[in-house]
């Protein structure tokens, strides 16, 4: 037997493995949906007239709302940990982040310089128009 050999056998031995796997699994779904199905089958008629319908859908709101209550507690509880933890971390590496700050604007000051004047001059109208818009409504605060 060459190596050829082998691997083809290998290959046809483990594609007869997983088609006996999947009917063996697809085999056992089938069994157990049959098994759902059998014990789980509801007279909706008896459901809906029978019995007092409006007390079960009273029950049915209140086991929901008291799921959501909890579900509020757990979340705020989460958020304000979250923001503990965040302002914890924004102190104990401030120094960190200002000296990373000054580093960054020394080394890129020439490109934000030229950024900024293209920036003033791609918007030069809208930004005058918001200044004048400033100072009229200072002066009319004024009188």
């Amino acid at each position: 037997m060459d190596l050829e050999e082998l691997k083809r056998r290998r290959k046809e031995n483990l594609l007869a493995h997983k088609k006996k796997k999947r009917e063996y699994y697809l085999k056992n779904k089938l069994e157990k949906k049959a098994a759902h199905n059998k014990s789980v089958s509801i007279d909706y008629e008896k459901e809906l007239y029978g019995g007092d319908f409006t007390q079960k859908l009273k029950e049915i709101a209140k086991k929901q709302k008291e799921h959501i209550d909890d579900r509020k507690d757990i979340i705020i509880a989460k958020l304000q940990e979250y923001r503990r933890k965040k302002q914890q971390y924004y102190k104990e590496n401030r120094e960190k982040r200002l000296e990373y700050d000054k580093e960054y604007r020394e080394k890129k000051k020439e490109e934000l310089k030229k950024y900024r004047r293209e920036y003033y001059k791609r918007n030069k109208e809208r930004i005058l128009a918001k200044q004048k818009e400033q100072r009229q409504l200072k002066k009319m605060k004024d009188k």
